[in-house]
């Protein structure tokens, strides 16, 4: 298994993620809570590291949306029957950056989100702390905080797809192994940013992860 001190963001292979996997979310844009996991990828050269400085984003195609997520490292190769706790070497909290003008033109033509959700510093991740089973991850809740103000919420318990589904679903589409993580969606509170925006991740009350936003046209 992949151990935490090996989790490099330059060595990240797949980058999976949920869309509409918490219930207010899916409400407050307006969509319907799917039946079955909504899998879509980012690509590895998106992922950055919140580690306290500036990150630069696109400015020039509409508003810059946060949705602040929690992230699981994949540290051994998936077998059908096999735990997600087994599976899991790692987690900490991620941003699934979104420029939802260009998703909203995407979804009207019925096109991939790619350019919505796949361009360079959109999957900024926290410091990885080791996983040590689902009944920690129920006991406390991630946050992201805006200008010290608090704008998110979450916990695991409110995921409609839970862990070990996600697991299977995607390894029997895609296939999972050692250096995929996973975005695991979203709860309510989602918005723009702005240019200086000071974003804040916390897990348990703790920093794992900040950055400045730097919105350039």
């Amino acid at each position: 298994m992949r151990r935490l001190s090996e989790m490099r963001t330059a060595d990240l292979r797949n980058i999976y993620c949920v869309g509409r996997n918490y219930r207010l979310h899916a409400a407050e844009l307006g969509n319907e809570v799917p039946t079955t996991p909504m899998i879509f990828t980012k690509p590895s050269h998106s992922a950055v590291d919140m580690n306290g400085g500036e990150i630069i984003l696109p400015g020039s195609q509409g508003s810059v949306h946060y949705e602040a997520e929690l992230v699981f490292a994949i540290g051994r190769p998936y077998e059908p029957g096999i735990r997600f706790d087994e599976l899991a070497s790692a987690f900490t909290i991620g941003l699934d950056l979104t420029l939802r003008d260009v998703q909203a033109r995407l979804k009207e033509k019925g096109h991939p989100w790619l350019a919505a959700k796949g361009f360079r510093n959109s999957a900024l991740l926290g410091r990885w702390l080791p996983y040590s089973g689902s009944a920690e991850l129920e006991a406390h809740d991630f946050t992201l905080l805006i200008n010290e103000g608090e704008v998110q919420r979450g916990n695991v318990r409110d995921m409609v797809f839970d862990l070990q589904t996600l697991t299977e679903f995607i390894a029997r589409h895609y296939g999972l192994g050692p250096g995929d993580v996973l975005f695991t969606g979203t709860p309510a509170g989602v918005g723009p940013l702005a240019d200086g925006d000071r974003l804040d991740a916390r897990w348990n009350g703790e920093s794992i992860g900040s950055f400045v936003a730097s919105i350039h046209s």
